[in-house]
């Protein structure tokens, strides 16, 4: 039976793919290479062509996953239709996961075994996310919704401030301290940006389930 040839991309991304599926269904812990190669029907030598271990696989699934995100966030941005509050809004909400298998990626993130991987994504994200937002909020700036003369650094402690304190798998807080520390972020938000009291409130969307 003649072997299948697939271009490189193709198969490094149906090795995501699969690994991905196997992660949700089984657990990051649980799942081993060789189910991966089970899965596909590759051998070993093909998998370690493309990933020297399974934590570089799931390296690889979570920047695909942020990578996709980062990739609407840049669209959003360039868009000439949107004023800045709704291009924020737009981004914010773009971030969020959209569907059940991205959620349970990032319930995998909160496993204790999965912490490196998770700090990761976090830094990977908000590094890859801050200049995108950085150029809205010059954007801004410039048409007067603004006043600060550090944005990008604004939206670097937003950013981490957002996703560490919020963070559901570090932090176990009540619903009535969420609600309060929303409350508390779009305050610090407009104070930090020099924006009108109240106009961020549409923040707390980010936050519905």
């Amino acid at each position: 039976m003649r072997r299948i040839s697939k271009d490189p991309e193709e198969r490094r991304n149906e090795i995501l793919d699969v690994a991905e599926r196997l992660f949700f269904s089984k657990g990051y812990a649980k799942t081993t290479v060789n189910d991966v190669l089970q899965a596909i029907g590759i051998a070993k030598g093909t998998f370690y062509y493309y990933f020297k271990s399974k934590e570089e696989v799931m390296e690889a699934v979570v920047m695909r996953y942020i990578g996709a995100g980062v990739a609407a966030a840049r669209a959003i941005a360039a868009s000439p239709e949107l004023t800045v509050h709704q291009k924020l809004l737009q981004i914010i909400m773009a971030q969020k996961p959209d569907t059940e298998g991205k959620q349970q990626l990032i319930e995998q993130f909160h496993q204790p075994d999965n912490a490196q991987i998770h700090q990761k994504s976090l830094s990977e994200s908000i590094l890859q996310l801050t200049p995108v937002l950085t150029d809205v909020i010059r954007q801004g700036i410039d048409e007067g919704l603004f006043r600060t003369p550090f944005p990008q650094e604004t939206v670097e402690f937003l950013l981490i401030g957002s996703q560490f304190l919020l963070d559901e798998g570090l932090f176990q807080w009540t619903p009535e301290e969420v609600a309060r520390k929303i409350q508390a972020f779009i305050h610090i938000m407009e104070t930090m940006l020099g924006a009108e009291a109240g106009s961020f409130a549409y923040v707390l969307q980010m936050f519905e389930p």
